[in-house]
């Protein structure tokens, strides 16, 4: 296969990739030598099961749907990564990936990424195949080029620390073009205000369900009122948030962007983790499966986190919105990142 040729072989001899006006990085040597195998075999994994998807596709477009790039990013990127399994936090650092399409269309999660998303949990929780989980994000080539055209954090950062894994040609990201701190300062303001108290609304939606003894409802406005909060920390901090409710998918996002919301979900105990999964179930099941059963307790619990999680997604948001209104004060440069 061309393409995972093409992977391990810039692997193997990293060099600079071109990006915009400036190059983007291809250098692993930072790396162990066993993550760096994990990185092969993970593009072996995007490459393979991309391609059975969009060979099974009936339309043309479809079928000629092509991986543009693929882009480490975040703290295997960066450096600082944490490989600690055995401590008593037990945290892993995750490989972060954005993969870039030809088409808009080839993003759609569940069309054509369900079996990535399988195939990786497999070989990472149950074969052992790959030592570090993976997360990964799906964009057209427009949408990256677009975040970086409004100056979005997370796409500017991509852009500054990302290491190039896979280039399918030497298509140019836009350069980045950050916002004045004036305008980062309206954006922020802006969707922290549209996103809170939507927030807020659906954990008041929730009580009031809960008070009429629709349970369901209640737990799949739970459910909304997690999603919206971390789309209003994703949004107010970094301007971009994945375009997807699934809920644990979100709070990993989250998470990354200020480790104070690491600990609102406990995790000390089985029965904790689940209850998390029963939430995350909840965008789907709680409306459509008979057998999907919460009872007036765990939504008492859930309600208790969520409440936990709106405090801190407040505490971040104003935080950030302060630092900008700062930065203003100050008259000072363009903010590029945070």
């Amino acid at each position: 296969m061309v393409e995972v040729a093409r992977c391990a072989w810039s692997l193997a001899f990293p060099g600079l990739a071109r990006q915009g006006n400036h190059l983007m990085r291809r250098d692993l040597d930072h790396l162990p030598a066993g993550k760096q195998r994990e990185l092969e075999r993970v593009l072996q994994l995007v490459f393979d099961e991309f391609n059975d998807v969009t060979a099974c596709a009936s339309a043309s477009r479809k079928k000629a749907g092509r991986i543009l790039k693929v882009i480490l990013y975040g703290s295997y990127a960066r450096g600082g990564w944490v490989d600690e399994p055995h401590t008593a936090k037990g945290y892993k650092s995750d490989f972060d990936l954005l993969i870039i399409v030809n088409h808009k269309d080839l993003t759609d999660r569940v069309k054509y990424w369900l079996q990535l998303d399988d195939r990786l949990m497999r070989e990472y929780g149950i074969s052992g195949t790959l030592k570090t989980p993976v997360n990964f994000i799906v964009h057209a080539l427009g949408e990256v080029n677009d975040g970086l055209a409004h100056g979005r954090y997370f796409f500017m950062d991509v852009a500054r620390d990302g290491i190039a894994l896979y280039e399918a040609d030497d298509t140019d990201l836009h350069t980045p073009k950050p916002k004045t701190p004036e305008q980062a300062l309206a954006m922020a303001k802006e969707y922290f205000e549209e996103w809170f108290p939507a927030a807020a609304g659906r954990l008041d939606t929730a009580r009031y369900t809960t008070g009429q003894g629709r349970l369901k409802e209640a737990v799949f406005d739970l459910h909304q009122a997690g999603e919206f909060l971390y789309h209003c920390v994703l949004l107010t901090v970094i301007f971009y948030t994945p375009h997807v409710h699934n809920l644990g998918f979100l709070r990993t996002q989250a998470e990354r962007v200020d480790r104070r919301l690491t600990y609102v979900w406990p995790n000390d105990s089985h029965k904790q983790r689940a209850m998390f999964e029963k939430l995350k179930e909840a965008y789907v099941k709680a409306r459509y499966s008979k057998h999907y059963r919460i009872t007036a307790e765990e939504l008492s619990w859930l309600g208790e986190q969520i409440e936990e999680l709106g405090r801190v997604v407040h505490i971040v948001c104003t935080e950030r919105i302060a630092a900008l209104e700062n930065q203003c004060n100050l008259n000072g440069p363009a903010i590029s990142g945070i």
